[in-house]
């Protein structure tokens, strides 16, 4: 993790829209926030986490909006997060969607951490922020909670609502659209930032599964793997097949693969020494693949594509990748690019 916690800037960005389009002077708040216009439109950009804030209360004030965290996370598309919106939607149920975005924001957002319990009757999902002064902020805590019970209701199609919301920020009194938007009031004041809902909320199935994830994740890997050696119809590629759909979930591991492909463990570690490979460098050599197909696409972040070979920090992606090529991600990257350039010139 770098020394001072980062950000996409997706939030930002979208409170800058907001004062675009009210037709606010948007490079003036920037330079106040210590960026510049050129620097903020740039999506691979990312911004210090405290930048963020800085922004969204900048913003909150220039708008007169004092809950806009709130407006902006009720009204974006939430396909705008990214990916990981269809890998939360492709997941099986509510509680492996969470996992999913708990995943995803250690390694998007260094400052702040989502952490999913189930425990008793009883599931939570708590924000905890990281080397980042939490006192005071507001819009961006606001703007999570609002899109993560968001999301769970999209994906279940239904208006769930939360047996208990905490925060720890305080307001002068409980604004009217919170308690229309959650269904319950909201303690402010509170010991931490905690979503609570009955465990059977968790374990509600997601209704209609979105398959943009498995149909993109698919044609990546083709495209990965048929610069490799073909393997023909072979156990070896039925693990490959179905680890490019696990890994965005964290879910590579052995025992998943074989479950998936109705084999044992062992069962499973013993066909594929038949074959002469095992599930460990299969899983290598895939990464490696897969790594050097995403980062030809210039769109996804270096810490997306970590996350989707299934990657909990960003460090483990790099260091492998130097073990793979004798280059950092953004090295290839670079060098990629160069390439190009060069054949088009």
């Amino acid at each position: 993790m770098s020394a001072i916690p980062s950000a996409t800037g997706g939030i930002a960005r979208l409170a800058c829209a907001r004062l675009a389009d009210s037709g606010k002077d948007t490079a003036a708040l920037l330079s106040k926030a210590g960026l510049t216009l050129n620097d903020f439109r740039d999506p691979a950009v990312r911004l210090a986490v405290t930048t963020q804030i800085k922004i969204l209360e900048l913003a909150a004030k220039e708008l007169k909006d004092d809950i806009l965290g709130f407006r902006l996370a009720r009204g974006f598309d939430l396909r705008q997060i990214g990916l990981v919106y269809y890998v939360m939607a492709s997941c099986e149920n509510v509680a492996d969607a969470l996992r999913a975005a708990e995943r995803y924001s250690r390694i998007m957002n260094e400052g702040v951490r989502l952490r999913f319990d189930m425990e008793g009757h009883t599931s939570t999902i708590a924000l905890e922020y990281v080397g980042v002064d939490r006192r005071g902020e507001r819009q961006q805590i606001e703007f999570w909670i609002v899109t993560l019970v968001r999301i769970c209701r999209q994906v279940t199609e239904g208006r769930l609502v939360p047996s208990r919301l905490q925060v720890r920020h305080l307001r002068a009194g409980m604004p009217p659209e919170f308690r229309t938007f959650f269904g319950r009031d909201v303690e402010f004041g509170a010991d931490g930032d905690v979503i609570s809902f009955p465990v059977p909320v968790a374990l509600l199935p997601l209704v209609g599964r979105d398959g943009y994830l498995h149909d993109l994740l698919r044609r990546y890997a083709d495209e990965a793997l048929i610069r490799k050696a073909p393997h023909g119809a072979t156990v070896r590629s039925r693990v490959e097949k179905t680890l490019t759909t696990l890994l965005p979930h964290g879910r590579g591991v052995a025992k998943e693969v074989a479950r998936q492909m109705g084999l044992s463990t062992r069962t499973l570690s013993r066909k594929l020494g038949e074959e002469k490979t095992s599930f460990v460098e299969i899983l290598d050599q895939l990464r490696a693949a897969l790594a050097k197909r995403y980062l030809e696409e210039e769109q996804l972040p270096v810490s997306e594509v970590a996350w989707l070979l299934g990657y909990r920090e960003l460090s483990s992606l790099t260091h492998a990748f130097k073990r793979w090529t004798g280059m950092t991600p953004r090295q290839f990257r670079s060098k990629g690019k160069a390439t190009r350039y060069c054949a088009v010139t």
